[in-house]
């Protein structure tokens, strides 16, 4: 037998044999390979579950802080005689929405209001996203017990609604 005649004929001179590596992969080794990411994918879902609830807490724990801050900074301006209030009032705000709509600061000529949010924010754990920025809060007034706050004649402080409990084992409504 010649060289000539020992080449296959269908492969042109100089051509080599394909080994394995340059085939591509087996069906087994893409299946391994996409159950190996199925897992990985299915063990990110809780430690993403966890990162969302920990940014709500973030936003709630941000809207608390600057709504009592509000309320507290409206009481003082009550006691400063900057705003008008009943002889008898408690010095809160009679509704939450009071605090971004502004009042009349009494000790101006032009009477120009004083604003003590810029927006109400909402509650991030409320489940209705229709309702007002307000009426996602649950609200105590000053008369109100701590341990079983009720709405009055106005609002001394807010709460959470949720019935959900935080990463920290405390419930929302208790924060």
């Amino acid at each position: 037998m010649t060289p000539a005649s020992s080449r296959c004929p269908g492969r042109p001179r100089g051509a080599r044999r394909q080994t394995r590596a340059t085939q591509g992969f087996t069906l087994i080794e893409l299946v391994v390979a996409v159950a190996i990411v199925g897992v990985l994918a299915w063990m990110t879902v809780p430690l993403l579950e966890v990162a969302m609830q920990r940014q709500k807490e973030a936003e709630l724990r941000l809207a608390l802080r600057q709504i009592r801050g509000a309320l507290d900074a409206y009481r003082q301006a009550v006691v400063e005689k900057r705003v008008e209030a009943a002889a008898d009032a408690s010095g809160y705000p009679p509704t939450l929405e009071l605090l971004a709509e502004g009042v009349a600061d009494i000790t101006k000529p032009d009477r120009r209001p004083i604003y003590f949010l810029r927006r109400l924010p909402r509650d991030p754990f409320a489940g209705d996203s229709n309702a007002s920025a307000a009426d996602t809060w649950g609200k105590r007034s000053y008369a109100s017990p701590p341990d079983e706050p009720k709405e009055g004649d106005d609002v001394f402080d807010v709460f959470s609604r949720s019935e959900k409990v935080g990463l920290n084992g405390v419930r929302y409504r208790e924060w």
